[in-house]
């Protein structure tokens, strides 16, 4: 397995957290390994030297496969991350906070350190065929989006982090 510096771990229902993630990791370059949720291994984890989180809030908590990836590499990696870098970015309808609460109290478990403010998008979604139906984030966002994943590759290139 290639070693990369920044692991950016996805899932997505309806485009809108794929897209964030693809723009992160756009912004890191080379720098990005991007890996949809249900293919992130233990391994994986422990390759990279830190990660951006990027999913949506579903009933308002993180999606399922999101959780699933937690679930499966929690324990092979706990005591062997400690202190790298992570942030995130949430795609919600409302407010996002389910999910964000969620993965901060995951990588307070596994004492990572997060090095940038969270970005949550909020897609206004409310009806049920607006929350099933595929997104679009909005330019300025998505931009947002890329500026951390860059940052991010910065930072862990240069040993701020």
């Amino acid at each position: 397995m290639t070693q990369q510096p920044l692991l950016i771990a996805w899932h997505s229902r309806t485009g809108a957290s794929e897209a964030m993630a693809r723009a992160a990791a756009k912004g890191a370059g080379d720098a990005a390994r991007i890996l949809a949720a249900e293919d992130v291994t233990p391994d994986d984890l422990l390759a990279a030297q830190g990660y951006l989180f990027v999913c949506p809030e579903n009933l308002a908590t993180m999606s399922g496969m999101m959780k699933e990836m937690y679930d499966r590499c929690y324990y092979p990696v706990l005591g062997k991350i400690e202190g790298r870098a992570f942030a995130t970015i949430i795609a919600a309808g409302s407010d996002g906070e389910g999910a964000q609460a969620q993965i901060d109290r995951i990588a307070q478990g596994w004492r990572l350190k997060r090095v940038a403010d969270r970005i949550i998008i909020c897609m206004e979604a409310q009806t049920p065929e607006e929350i099933l139906a595929e997104k679009t984030v909005p330019q300025g966002r998505l931009d947002e989006c890329e500026a951390l994943g860059e940052a991010m590759a910065e930072g862990l290139a240069m040993g701020v982090f």
